[in-house]
């Protein structure tokens, strides 16, 4: 099968081409800068040099595909230009259905996120049709959730277009901003990660990213047209969270829990820093917000329809300990 991606150089992108490649798939990357996935390359993926804005590169890359798998965002929590979300998570995913459609790919999976759900109000699990009017906190989350009403609209016209939505992913993979859970989970082992946000008490969903690379093939093979499928793992409070990580360390760290005031002051220098000099803040005040909520999610959907399955989170950290002590000379980035 010939497939192109998009955010290939990515976290989840990266590891996905290389089940593709394992799977004797023909895989081609859309990428901006060949370098960063040198070792696919050398691997036997082809590569396009563009982005999701340059029509002409995606014409080139999806051209005689079976698939395409788009995964290129705008993650970062803050942006110097404010339009730059919206470029690239709604223009961008607008600009791969039109390409789609104009190449004839029979089927789209279009990677978004748990956060177009929005959180637990309740403290029951969230699931595709819980929120029916969902609040947004960042703009990540509200260009996602226009890409994906986007989406829909493709579908209805005819194209196959399915979307998943991981939640909070973690495991081997190189330590960027996007995996930021297993640069903490290394942080913690070494006795350098010594915070407990809030109370600890707010609760998140983690996925091994094994599990959510299979659910991306799954949703290729299994999907239905204009259906999303959450991608998650198991629900955990930071306090659960770290303790599970400190038996797995061998030691369980004292954490200090920074007040919410204390936390939201600093973000606001922070942001106040980074409108000055442009220069990126760790965190925003919105996404704060974001992280102290109960963000309790389902998977069911995806396990009934797709046989989608996750391990626990014990057992993924234990095999992120196992990459971690085998890439130990890997540089933090």
């Amino acid at each position: 099968m010939r497939v192109f991606i998009t955010g290939g150089s990515g976290f989840i992108g990266q590891r996905l081409a290389e089940k593709l490649l394992a799977g004797n798939n023909e895989v081609i990357l859309l990428l901006r800068d060949p370098d960063r996935a040198r070792k696919l390359m050398y691997a036997g993926c082809q590569v396009v040099k563009g982005d999701i804005l340059n029509k002409p590169a995606l014409i080139e890359g999806m051209r005689n595909c079976d698939l395409v798998f788009h995964l290129a965002a705008y993650t970062r929590p803050w942006s110097k230009d404010p339009e730059i979300p919206y470029k690239i998570n709604v223009t961008g995913t607008l600009n791969i259905l039109e390409t789609a459609v104009m190449t004839g790919v029979p089927k789209v999976v279009v990677t978004s996120t748990a956060g177009t759900m929005s959180f637990s109000h309740d403290g029951k699990p969230v699931n595709e049709s819980t929120n029916p009017n969902p609040e947004f906190h960042t703009s990540y989350e509200r260009t996602k959730a226009e890409a994906e009403k986007i989406c829909v609209d493709y579908s209805r016209k005819g194209l196959d277009v399915v979307i998943v939505n991981p939640t909070r992913v973690y495991g081997p993979g190189e330590l960027t901003k996007s995996n930021s859970l297993t640069r903490i989970i290394k942080l913690y082992r070494k006795g350098l990660w010594r915070i407990l946000p809030g109370t600890g008490n707010a609760v998140g969903n983690y996925v091994y990213i094994d599990n959510v690379v299979s659910g991306h093939i799954l949703a290729a093979s299994k999907g239905l047209s204009g259906e999303r499928y959450i991608l998650g793992g198991e629900n955990l409070s930071y306090t659960d969270l770290f303790r599970i990580v400190g038996e797995e360390a061998g030691r369980v760290r004292n954490l200090v829990r920074l007040p919410l005031l204390l936390l939201k002051a600093t973000l606001r220098t922070s942001k106040l820093f980074a409108d000055i000099t442009g220069l990126q803040p760790l965190l925003t005040r919105e996404w704060l917000d974001k992280y102290l909520k109960n963000w309790i999610m389902s998977s069911d959907k995806a396990k009934e329809h797709l046989g989608y399955d996750i391990i626990s989170f014990r057992a993924g950290v234990r095999e992120t300990f196992k990459w971690i002590d085998i890439n130990n000379d890997q540089n933090d980035q």
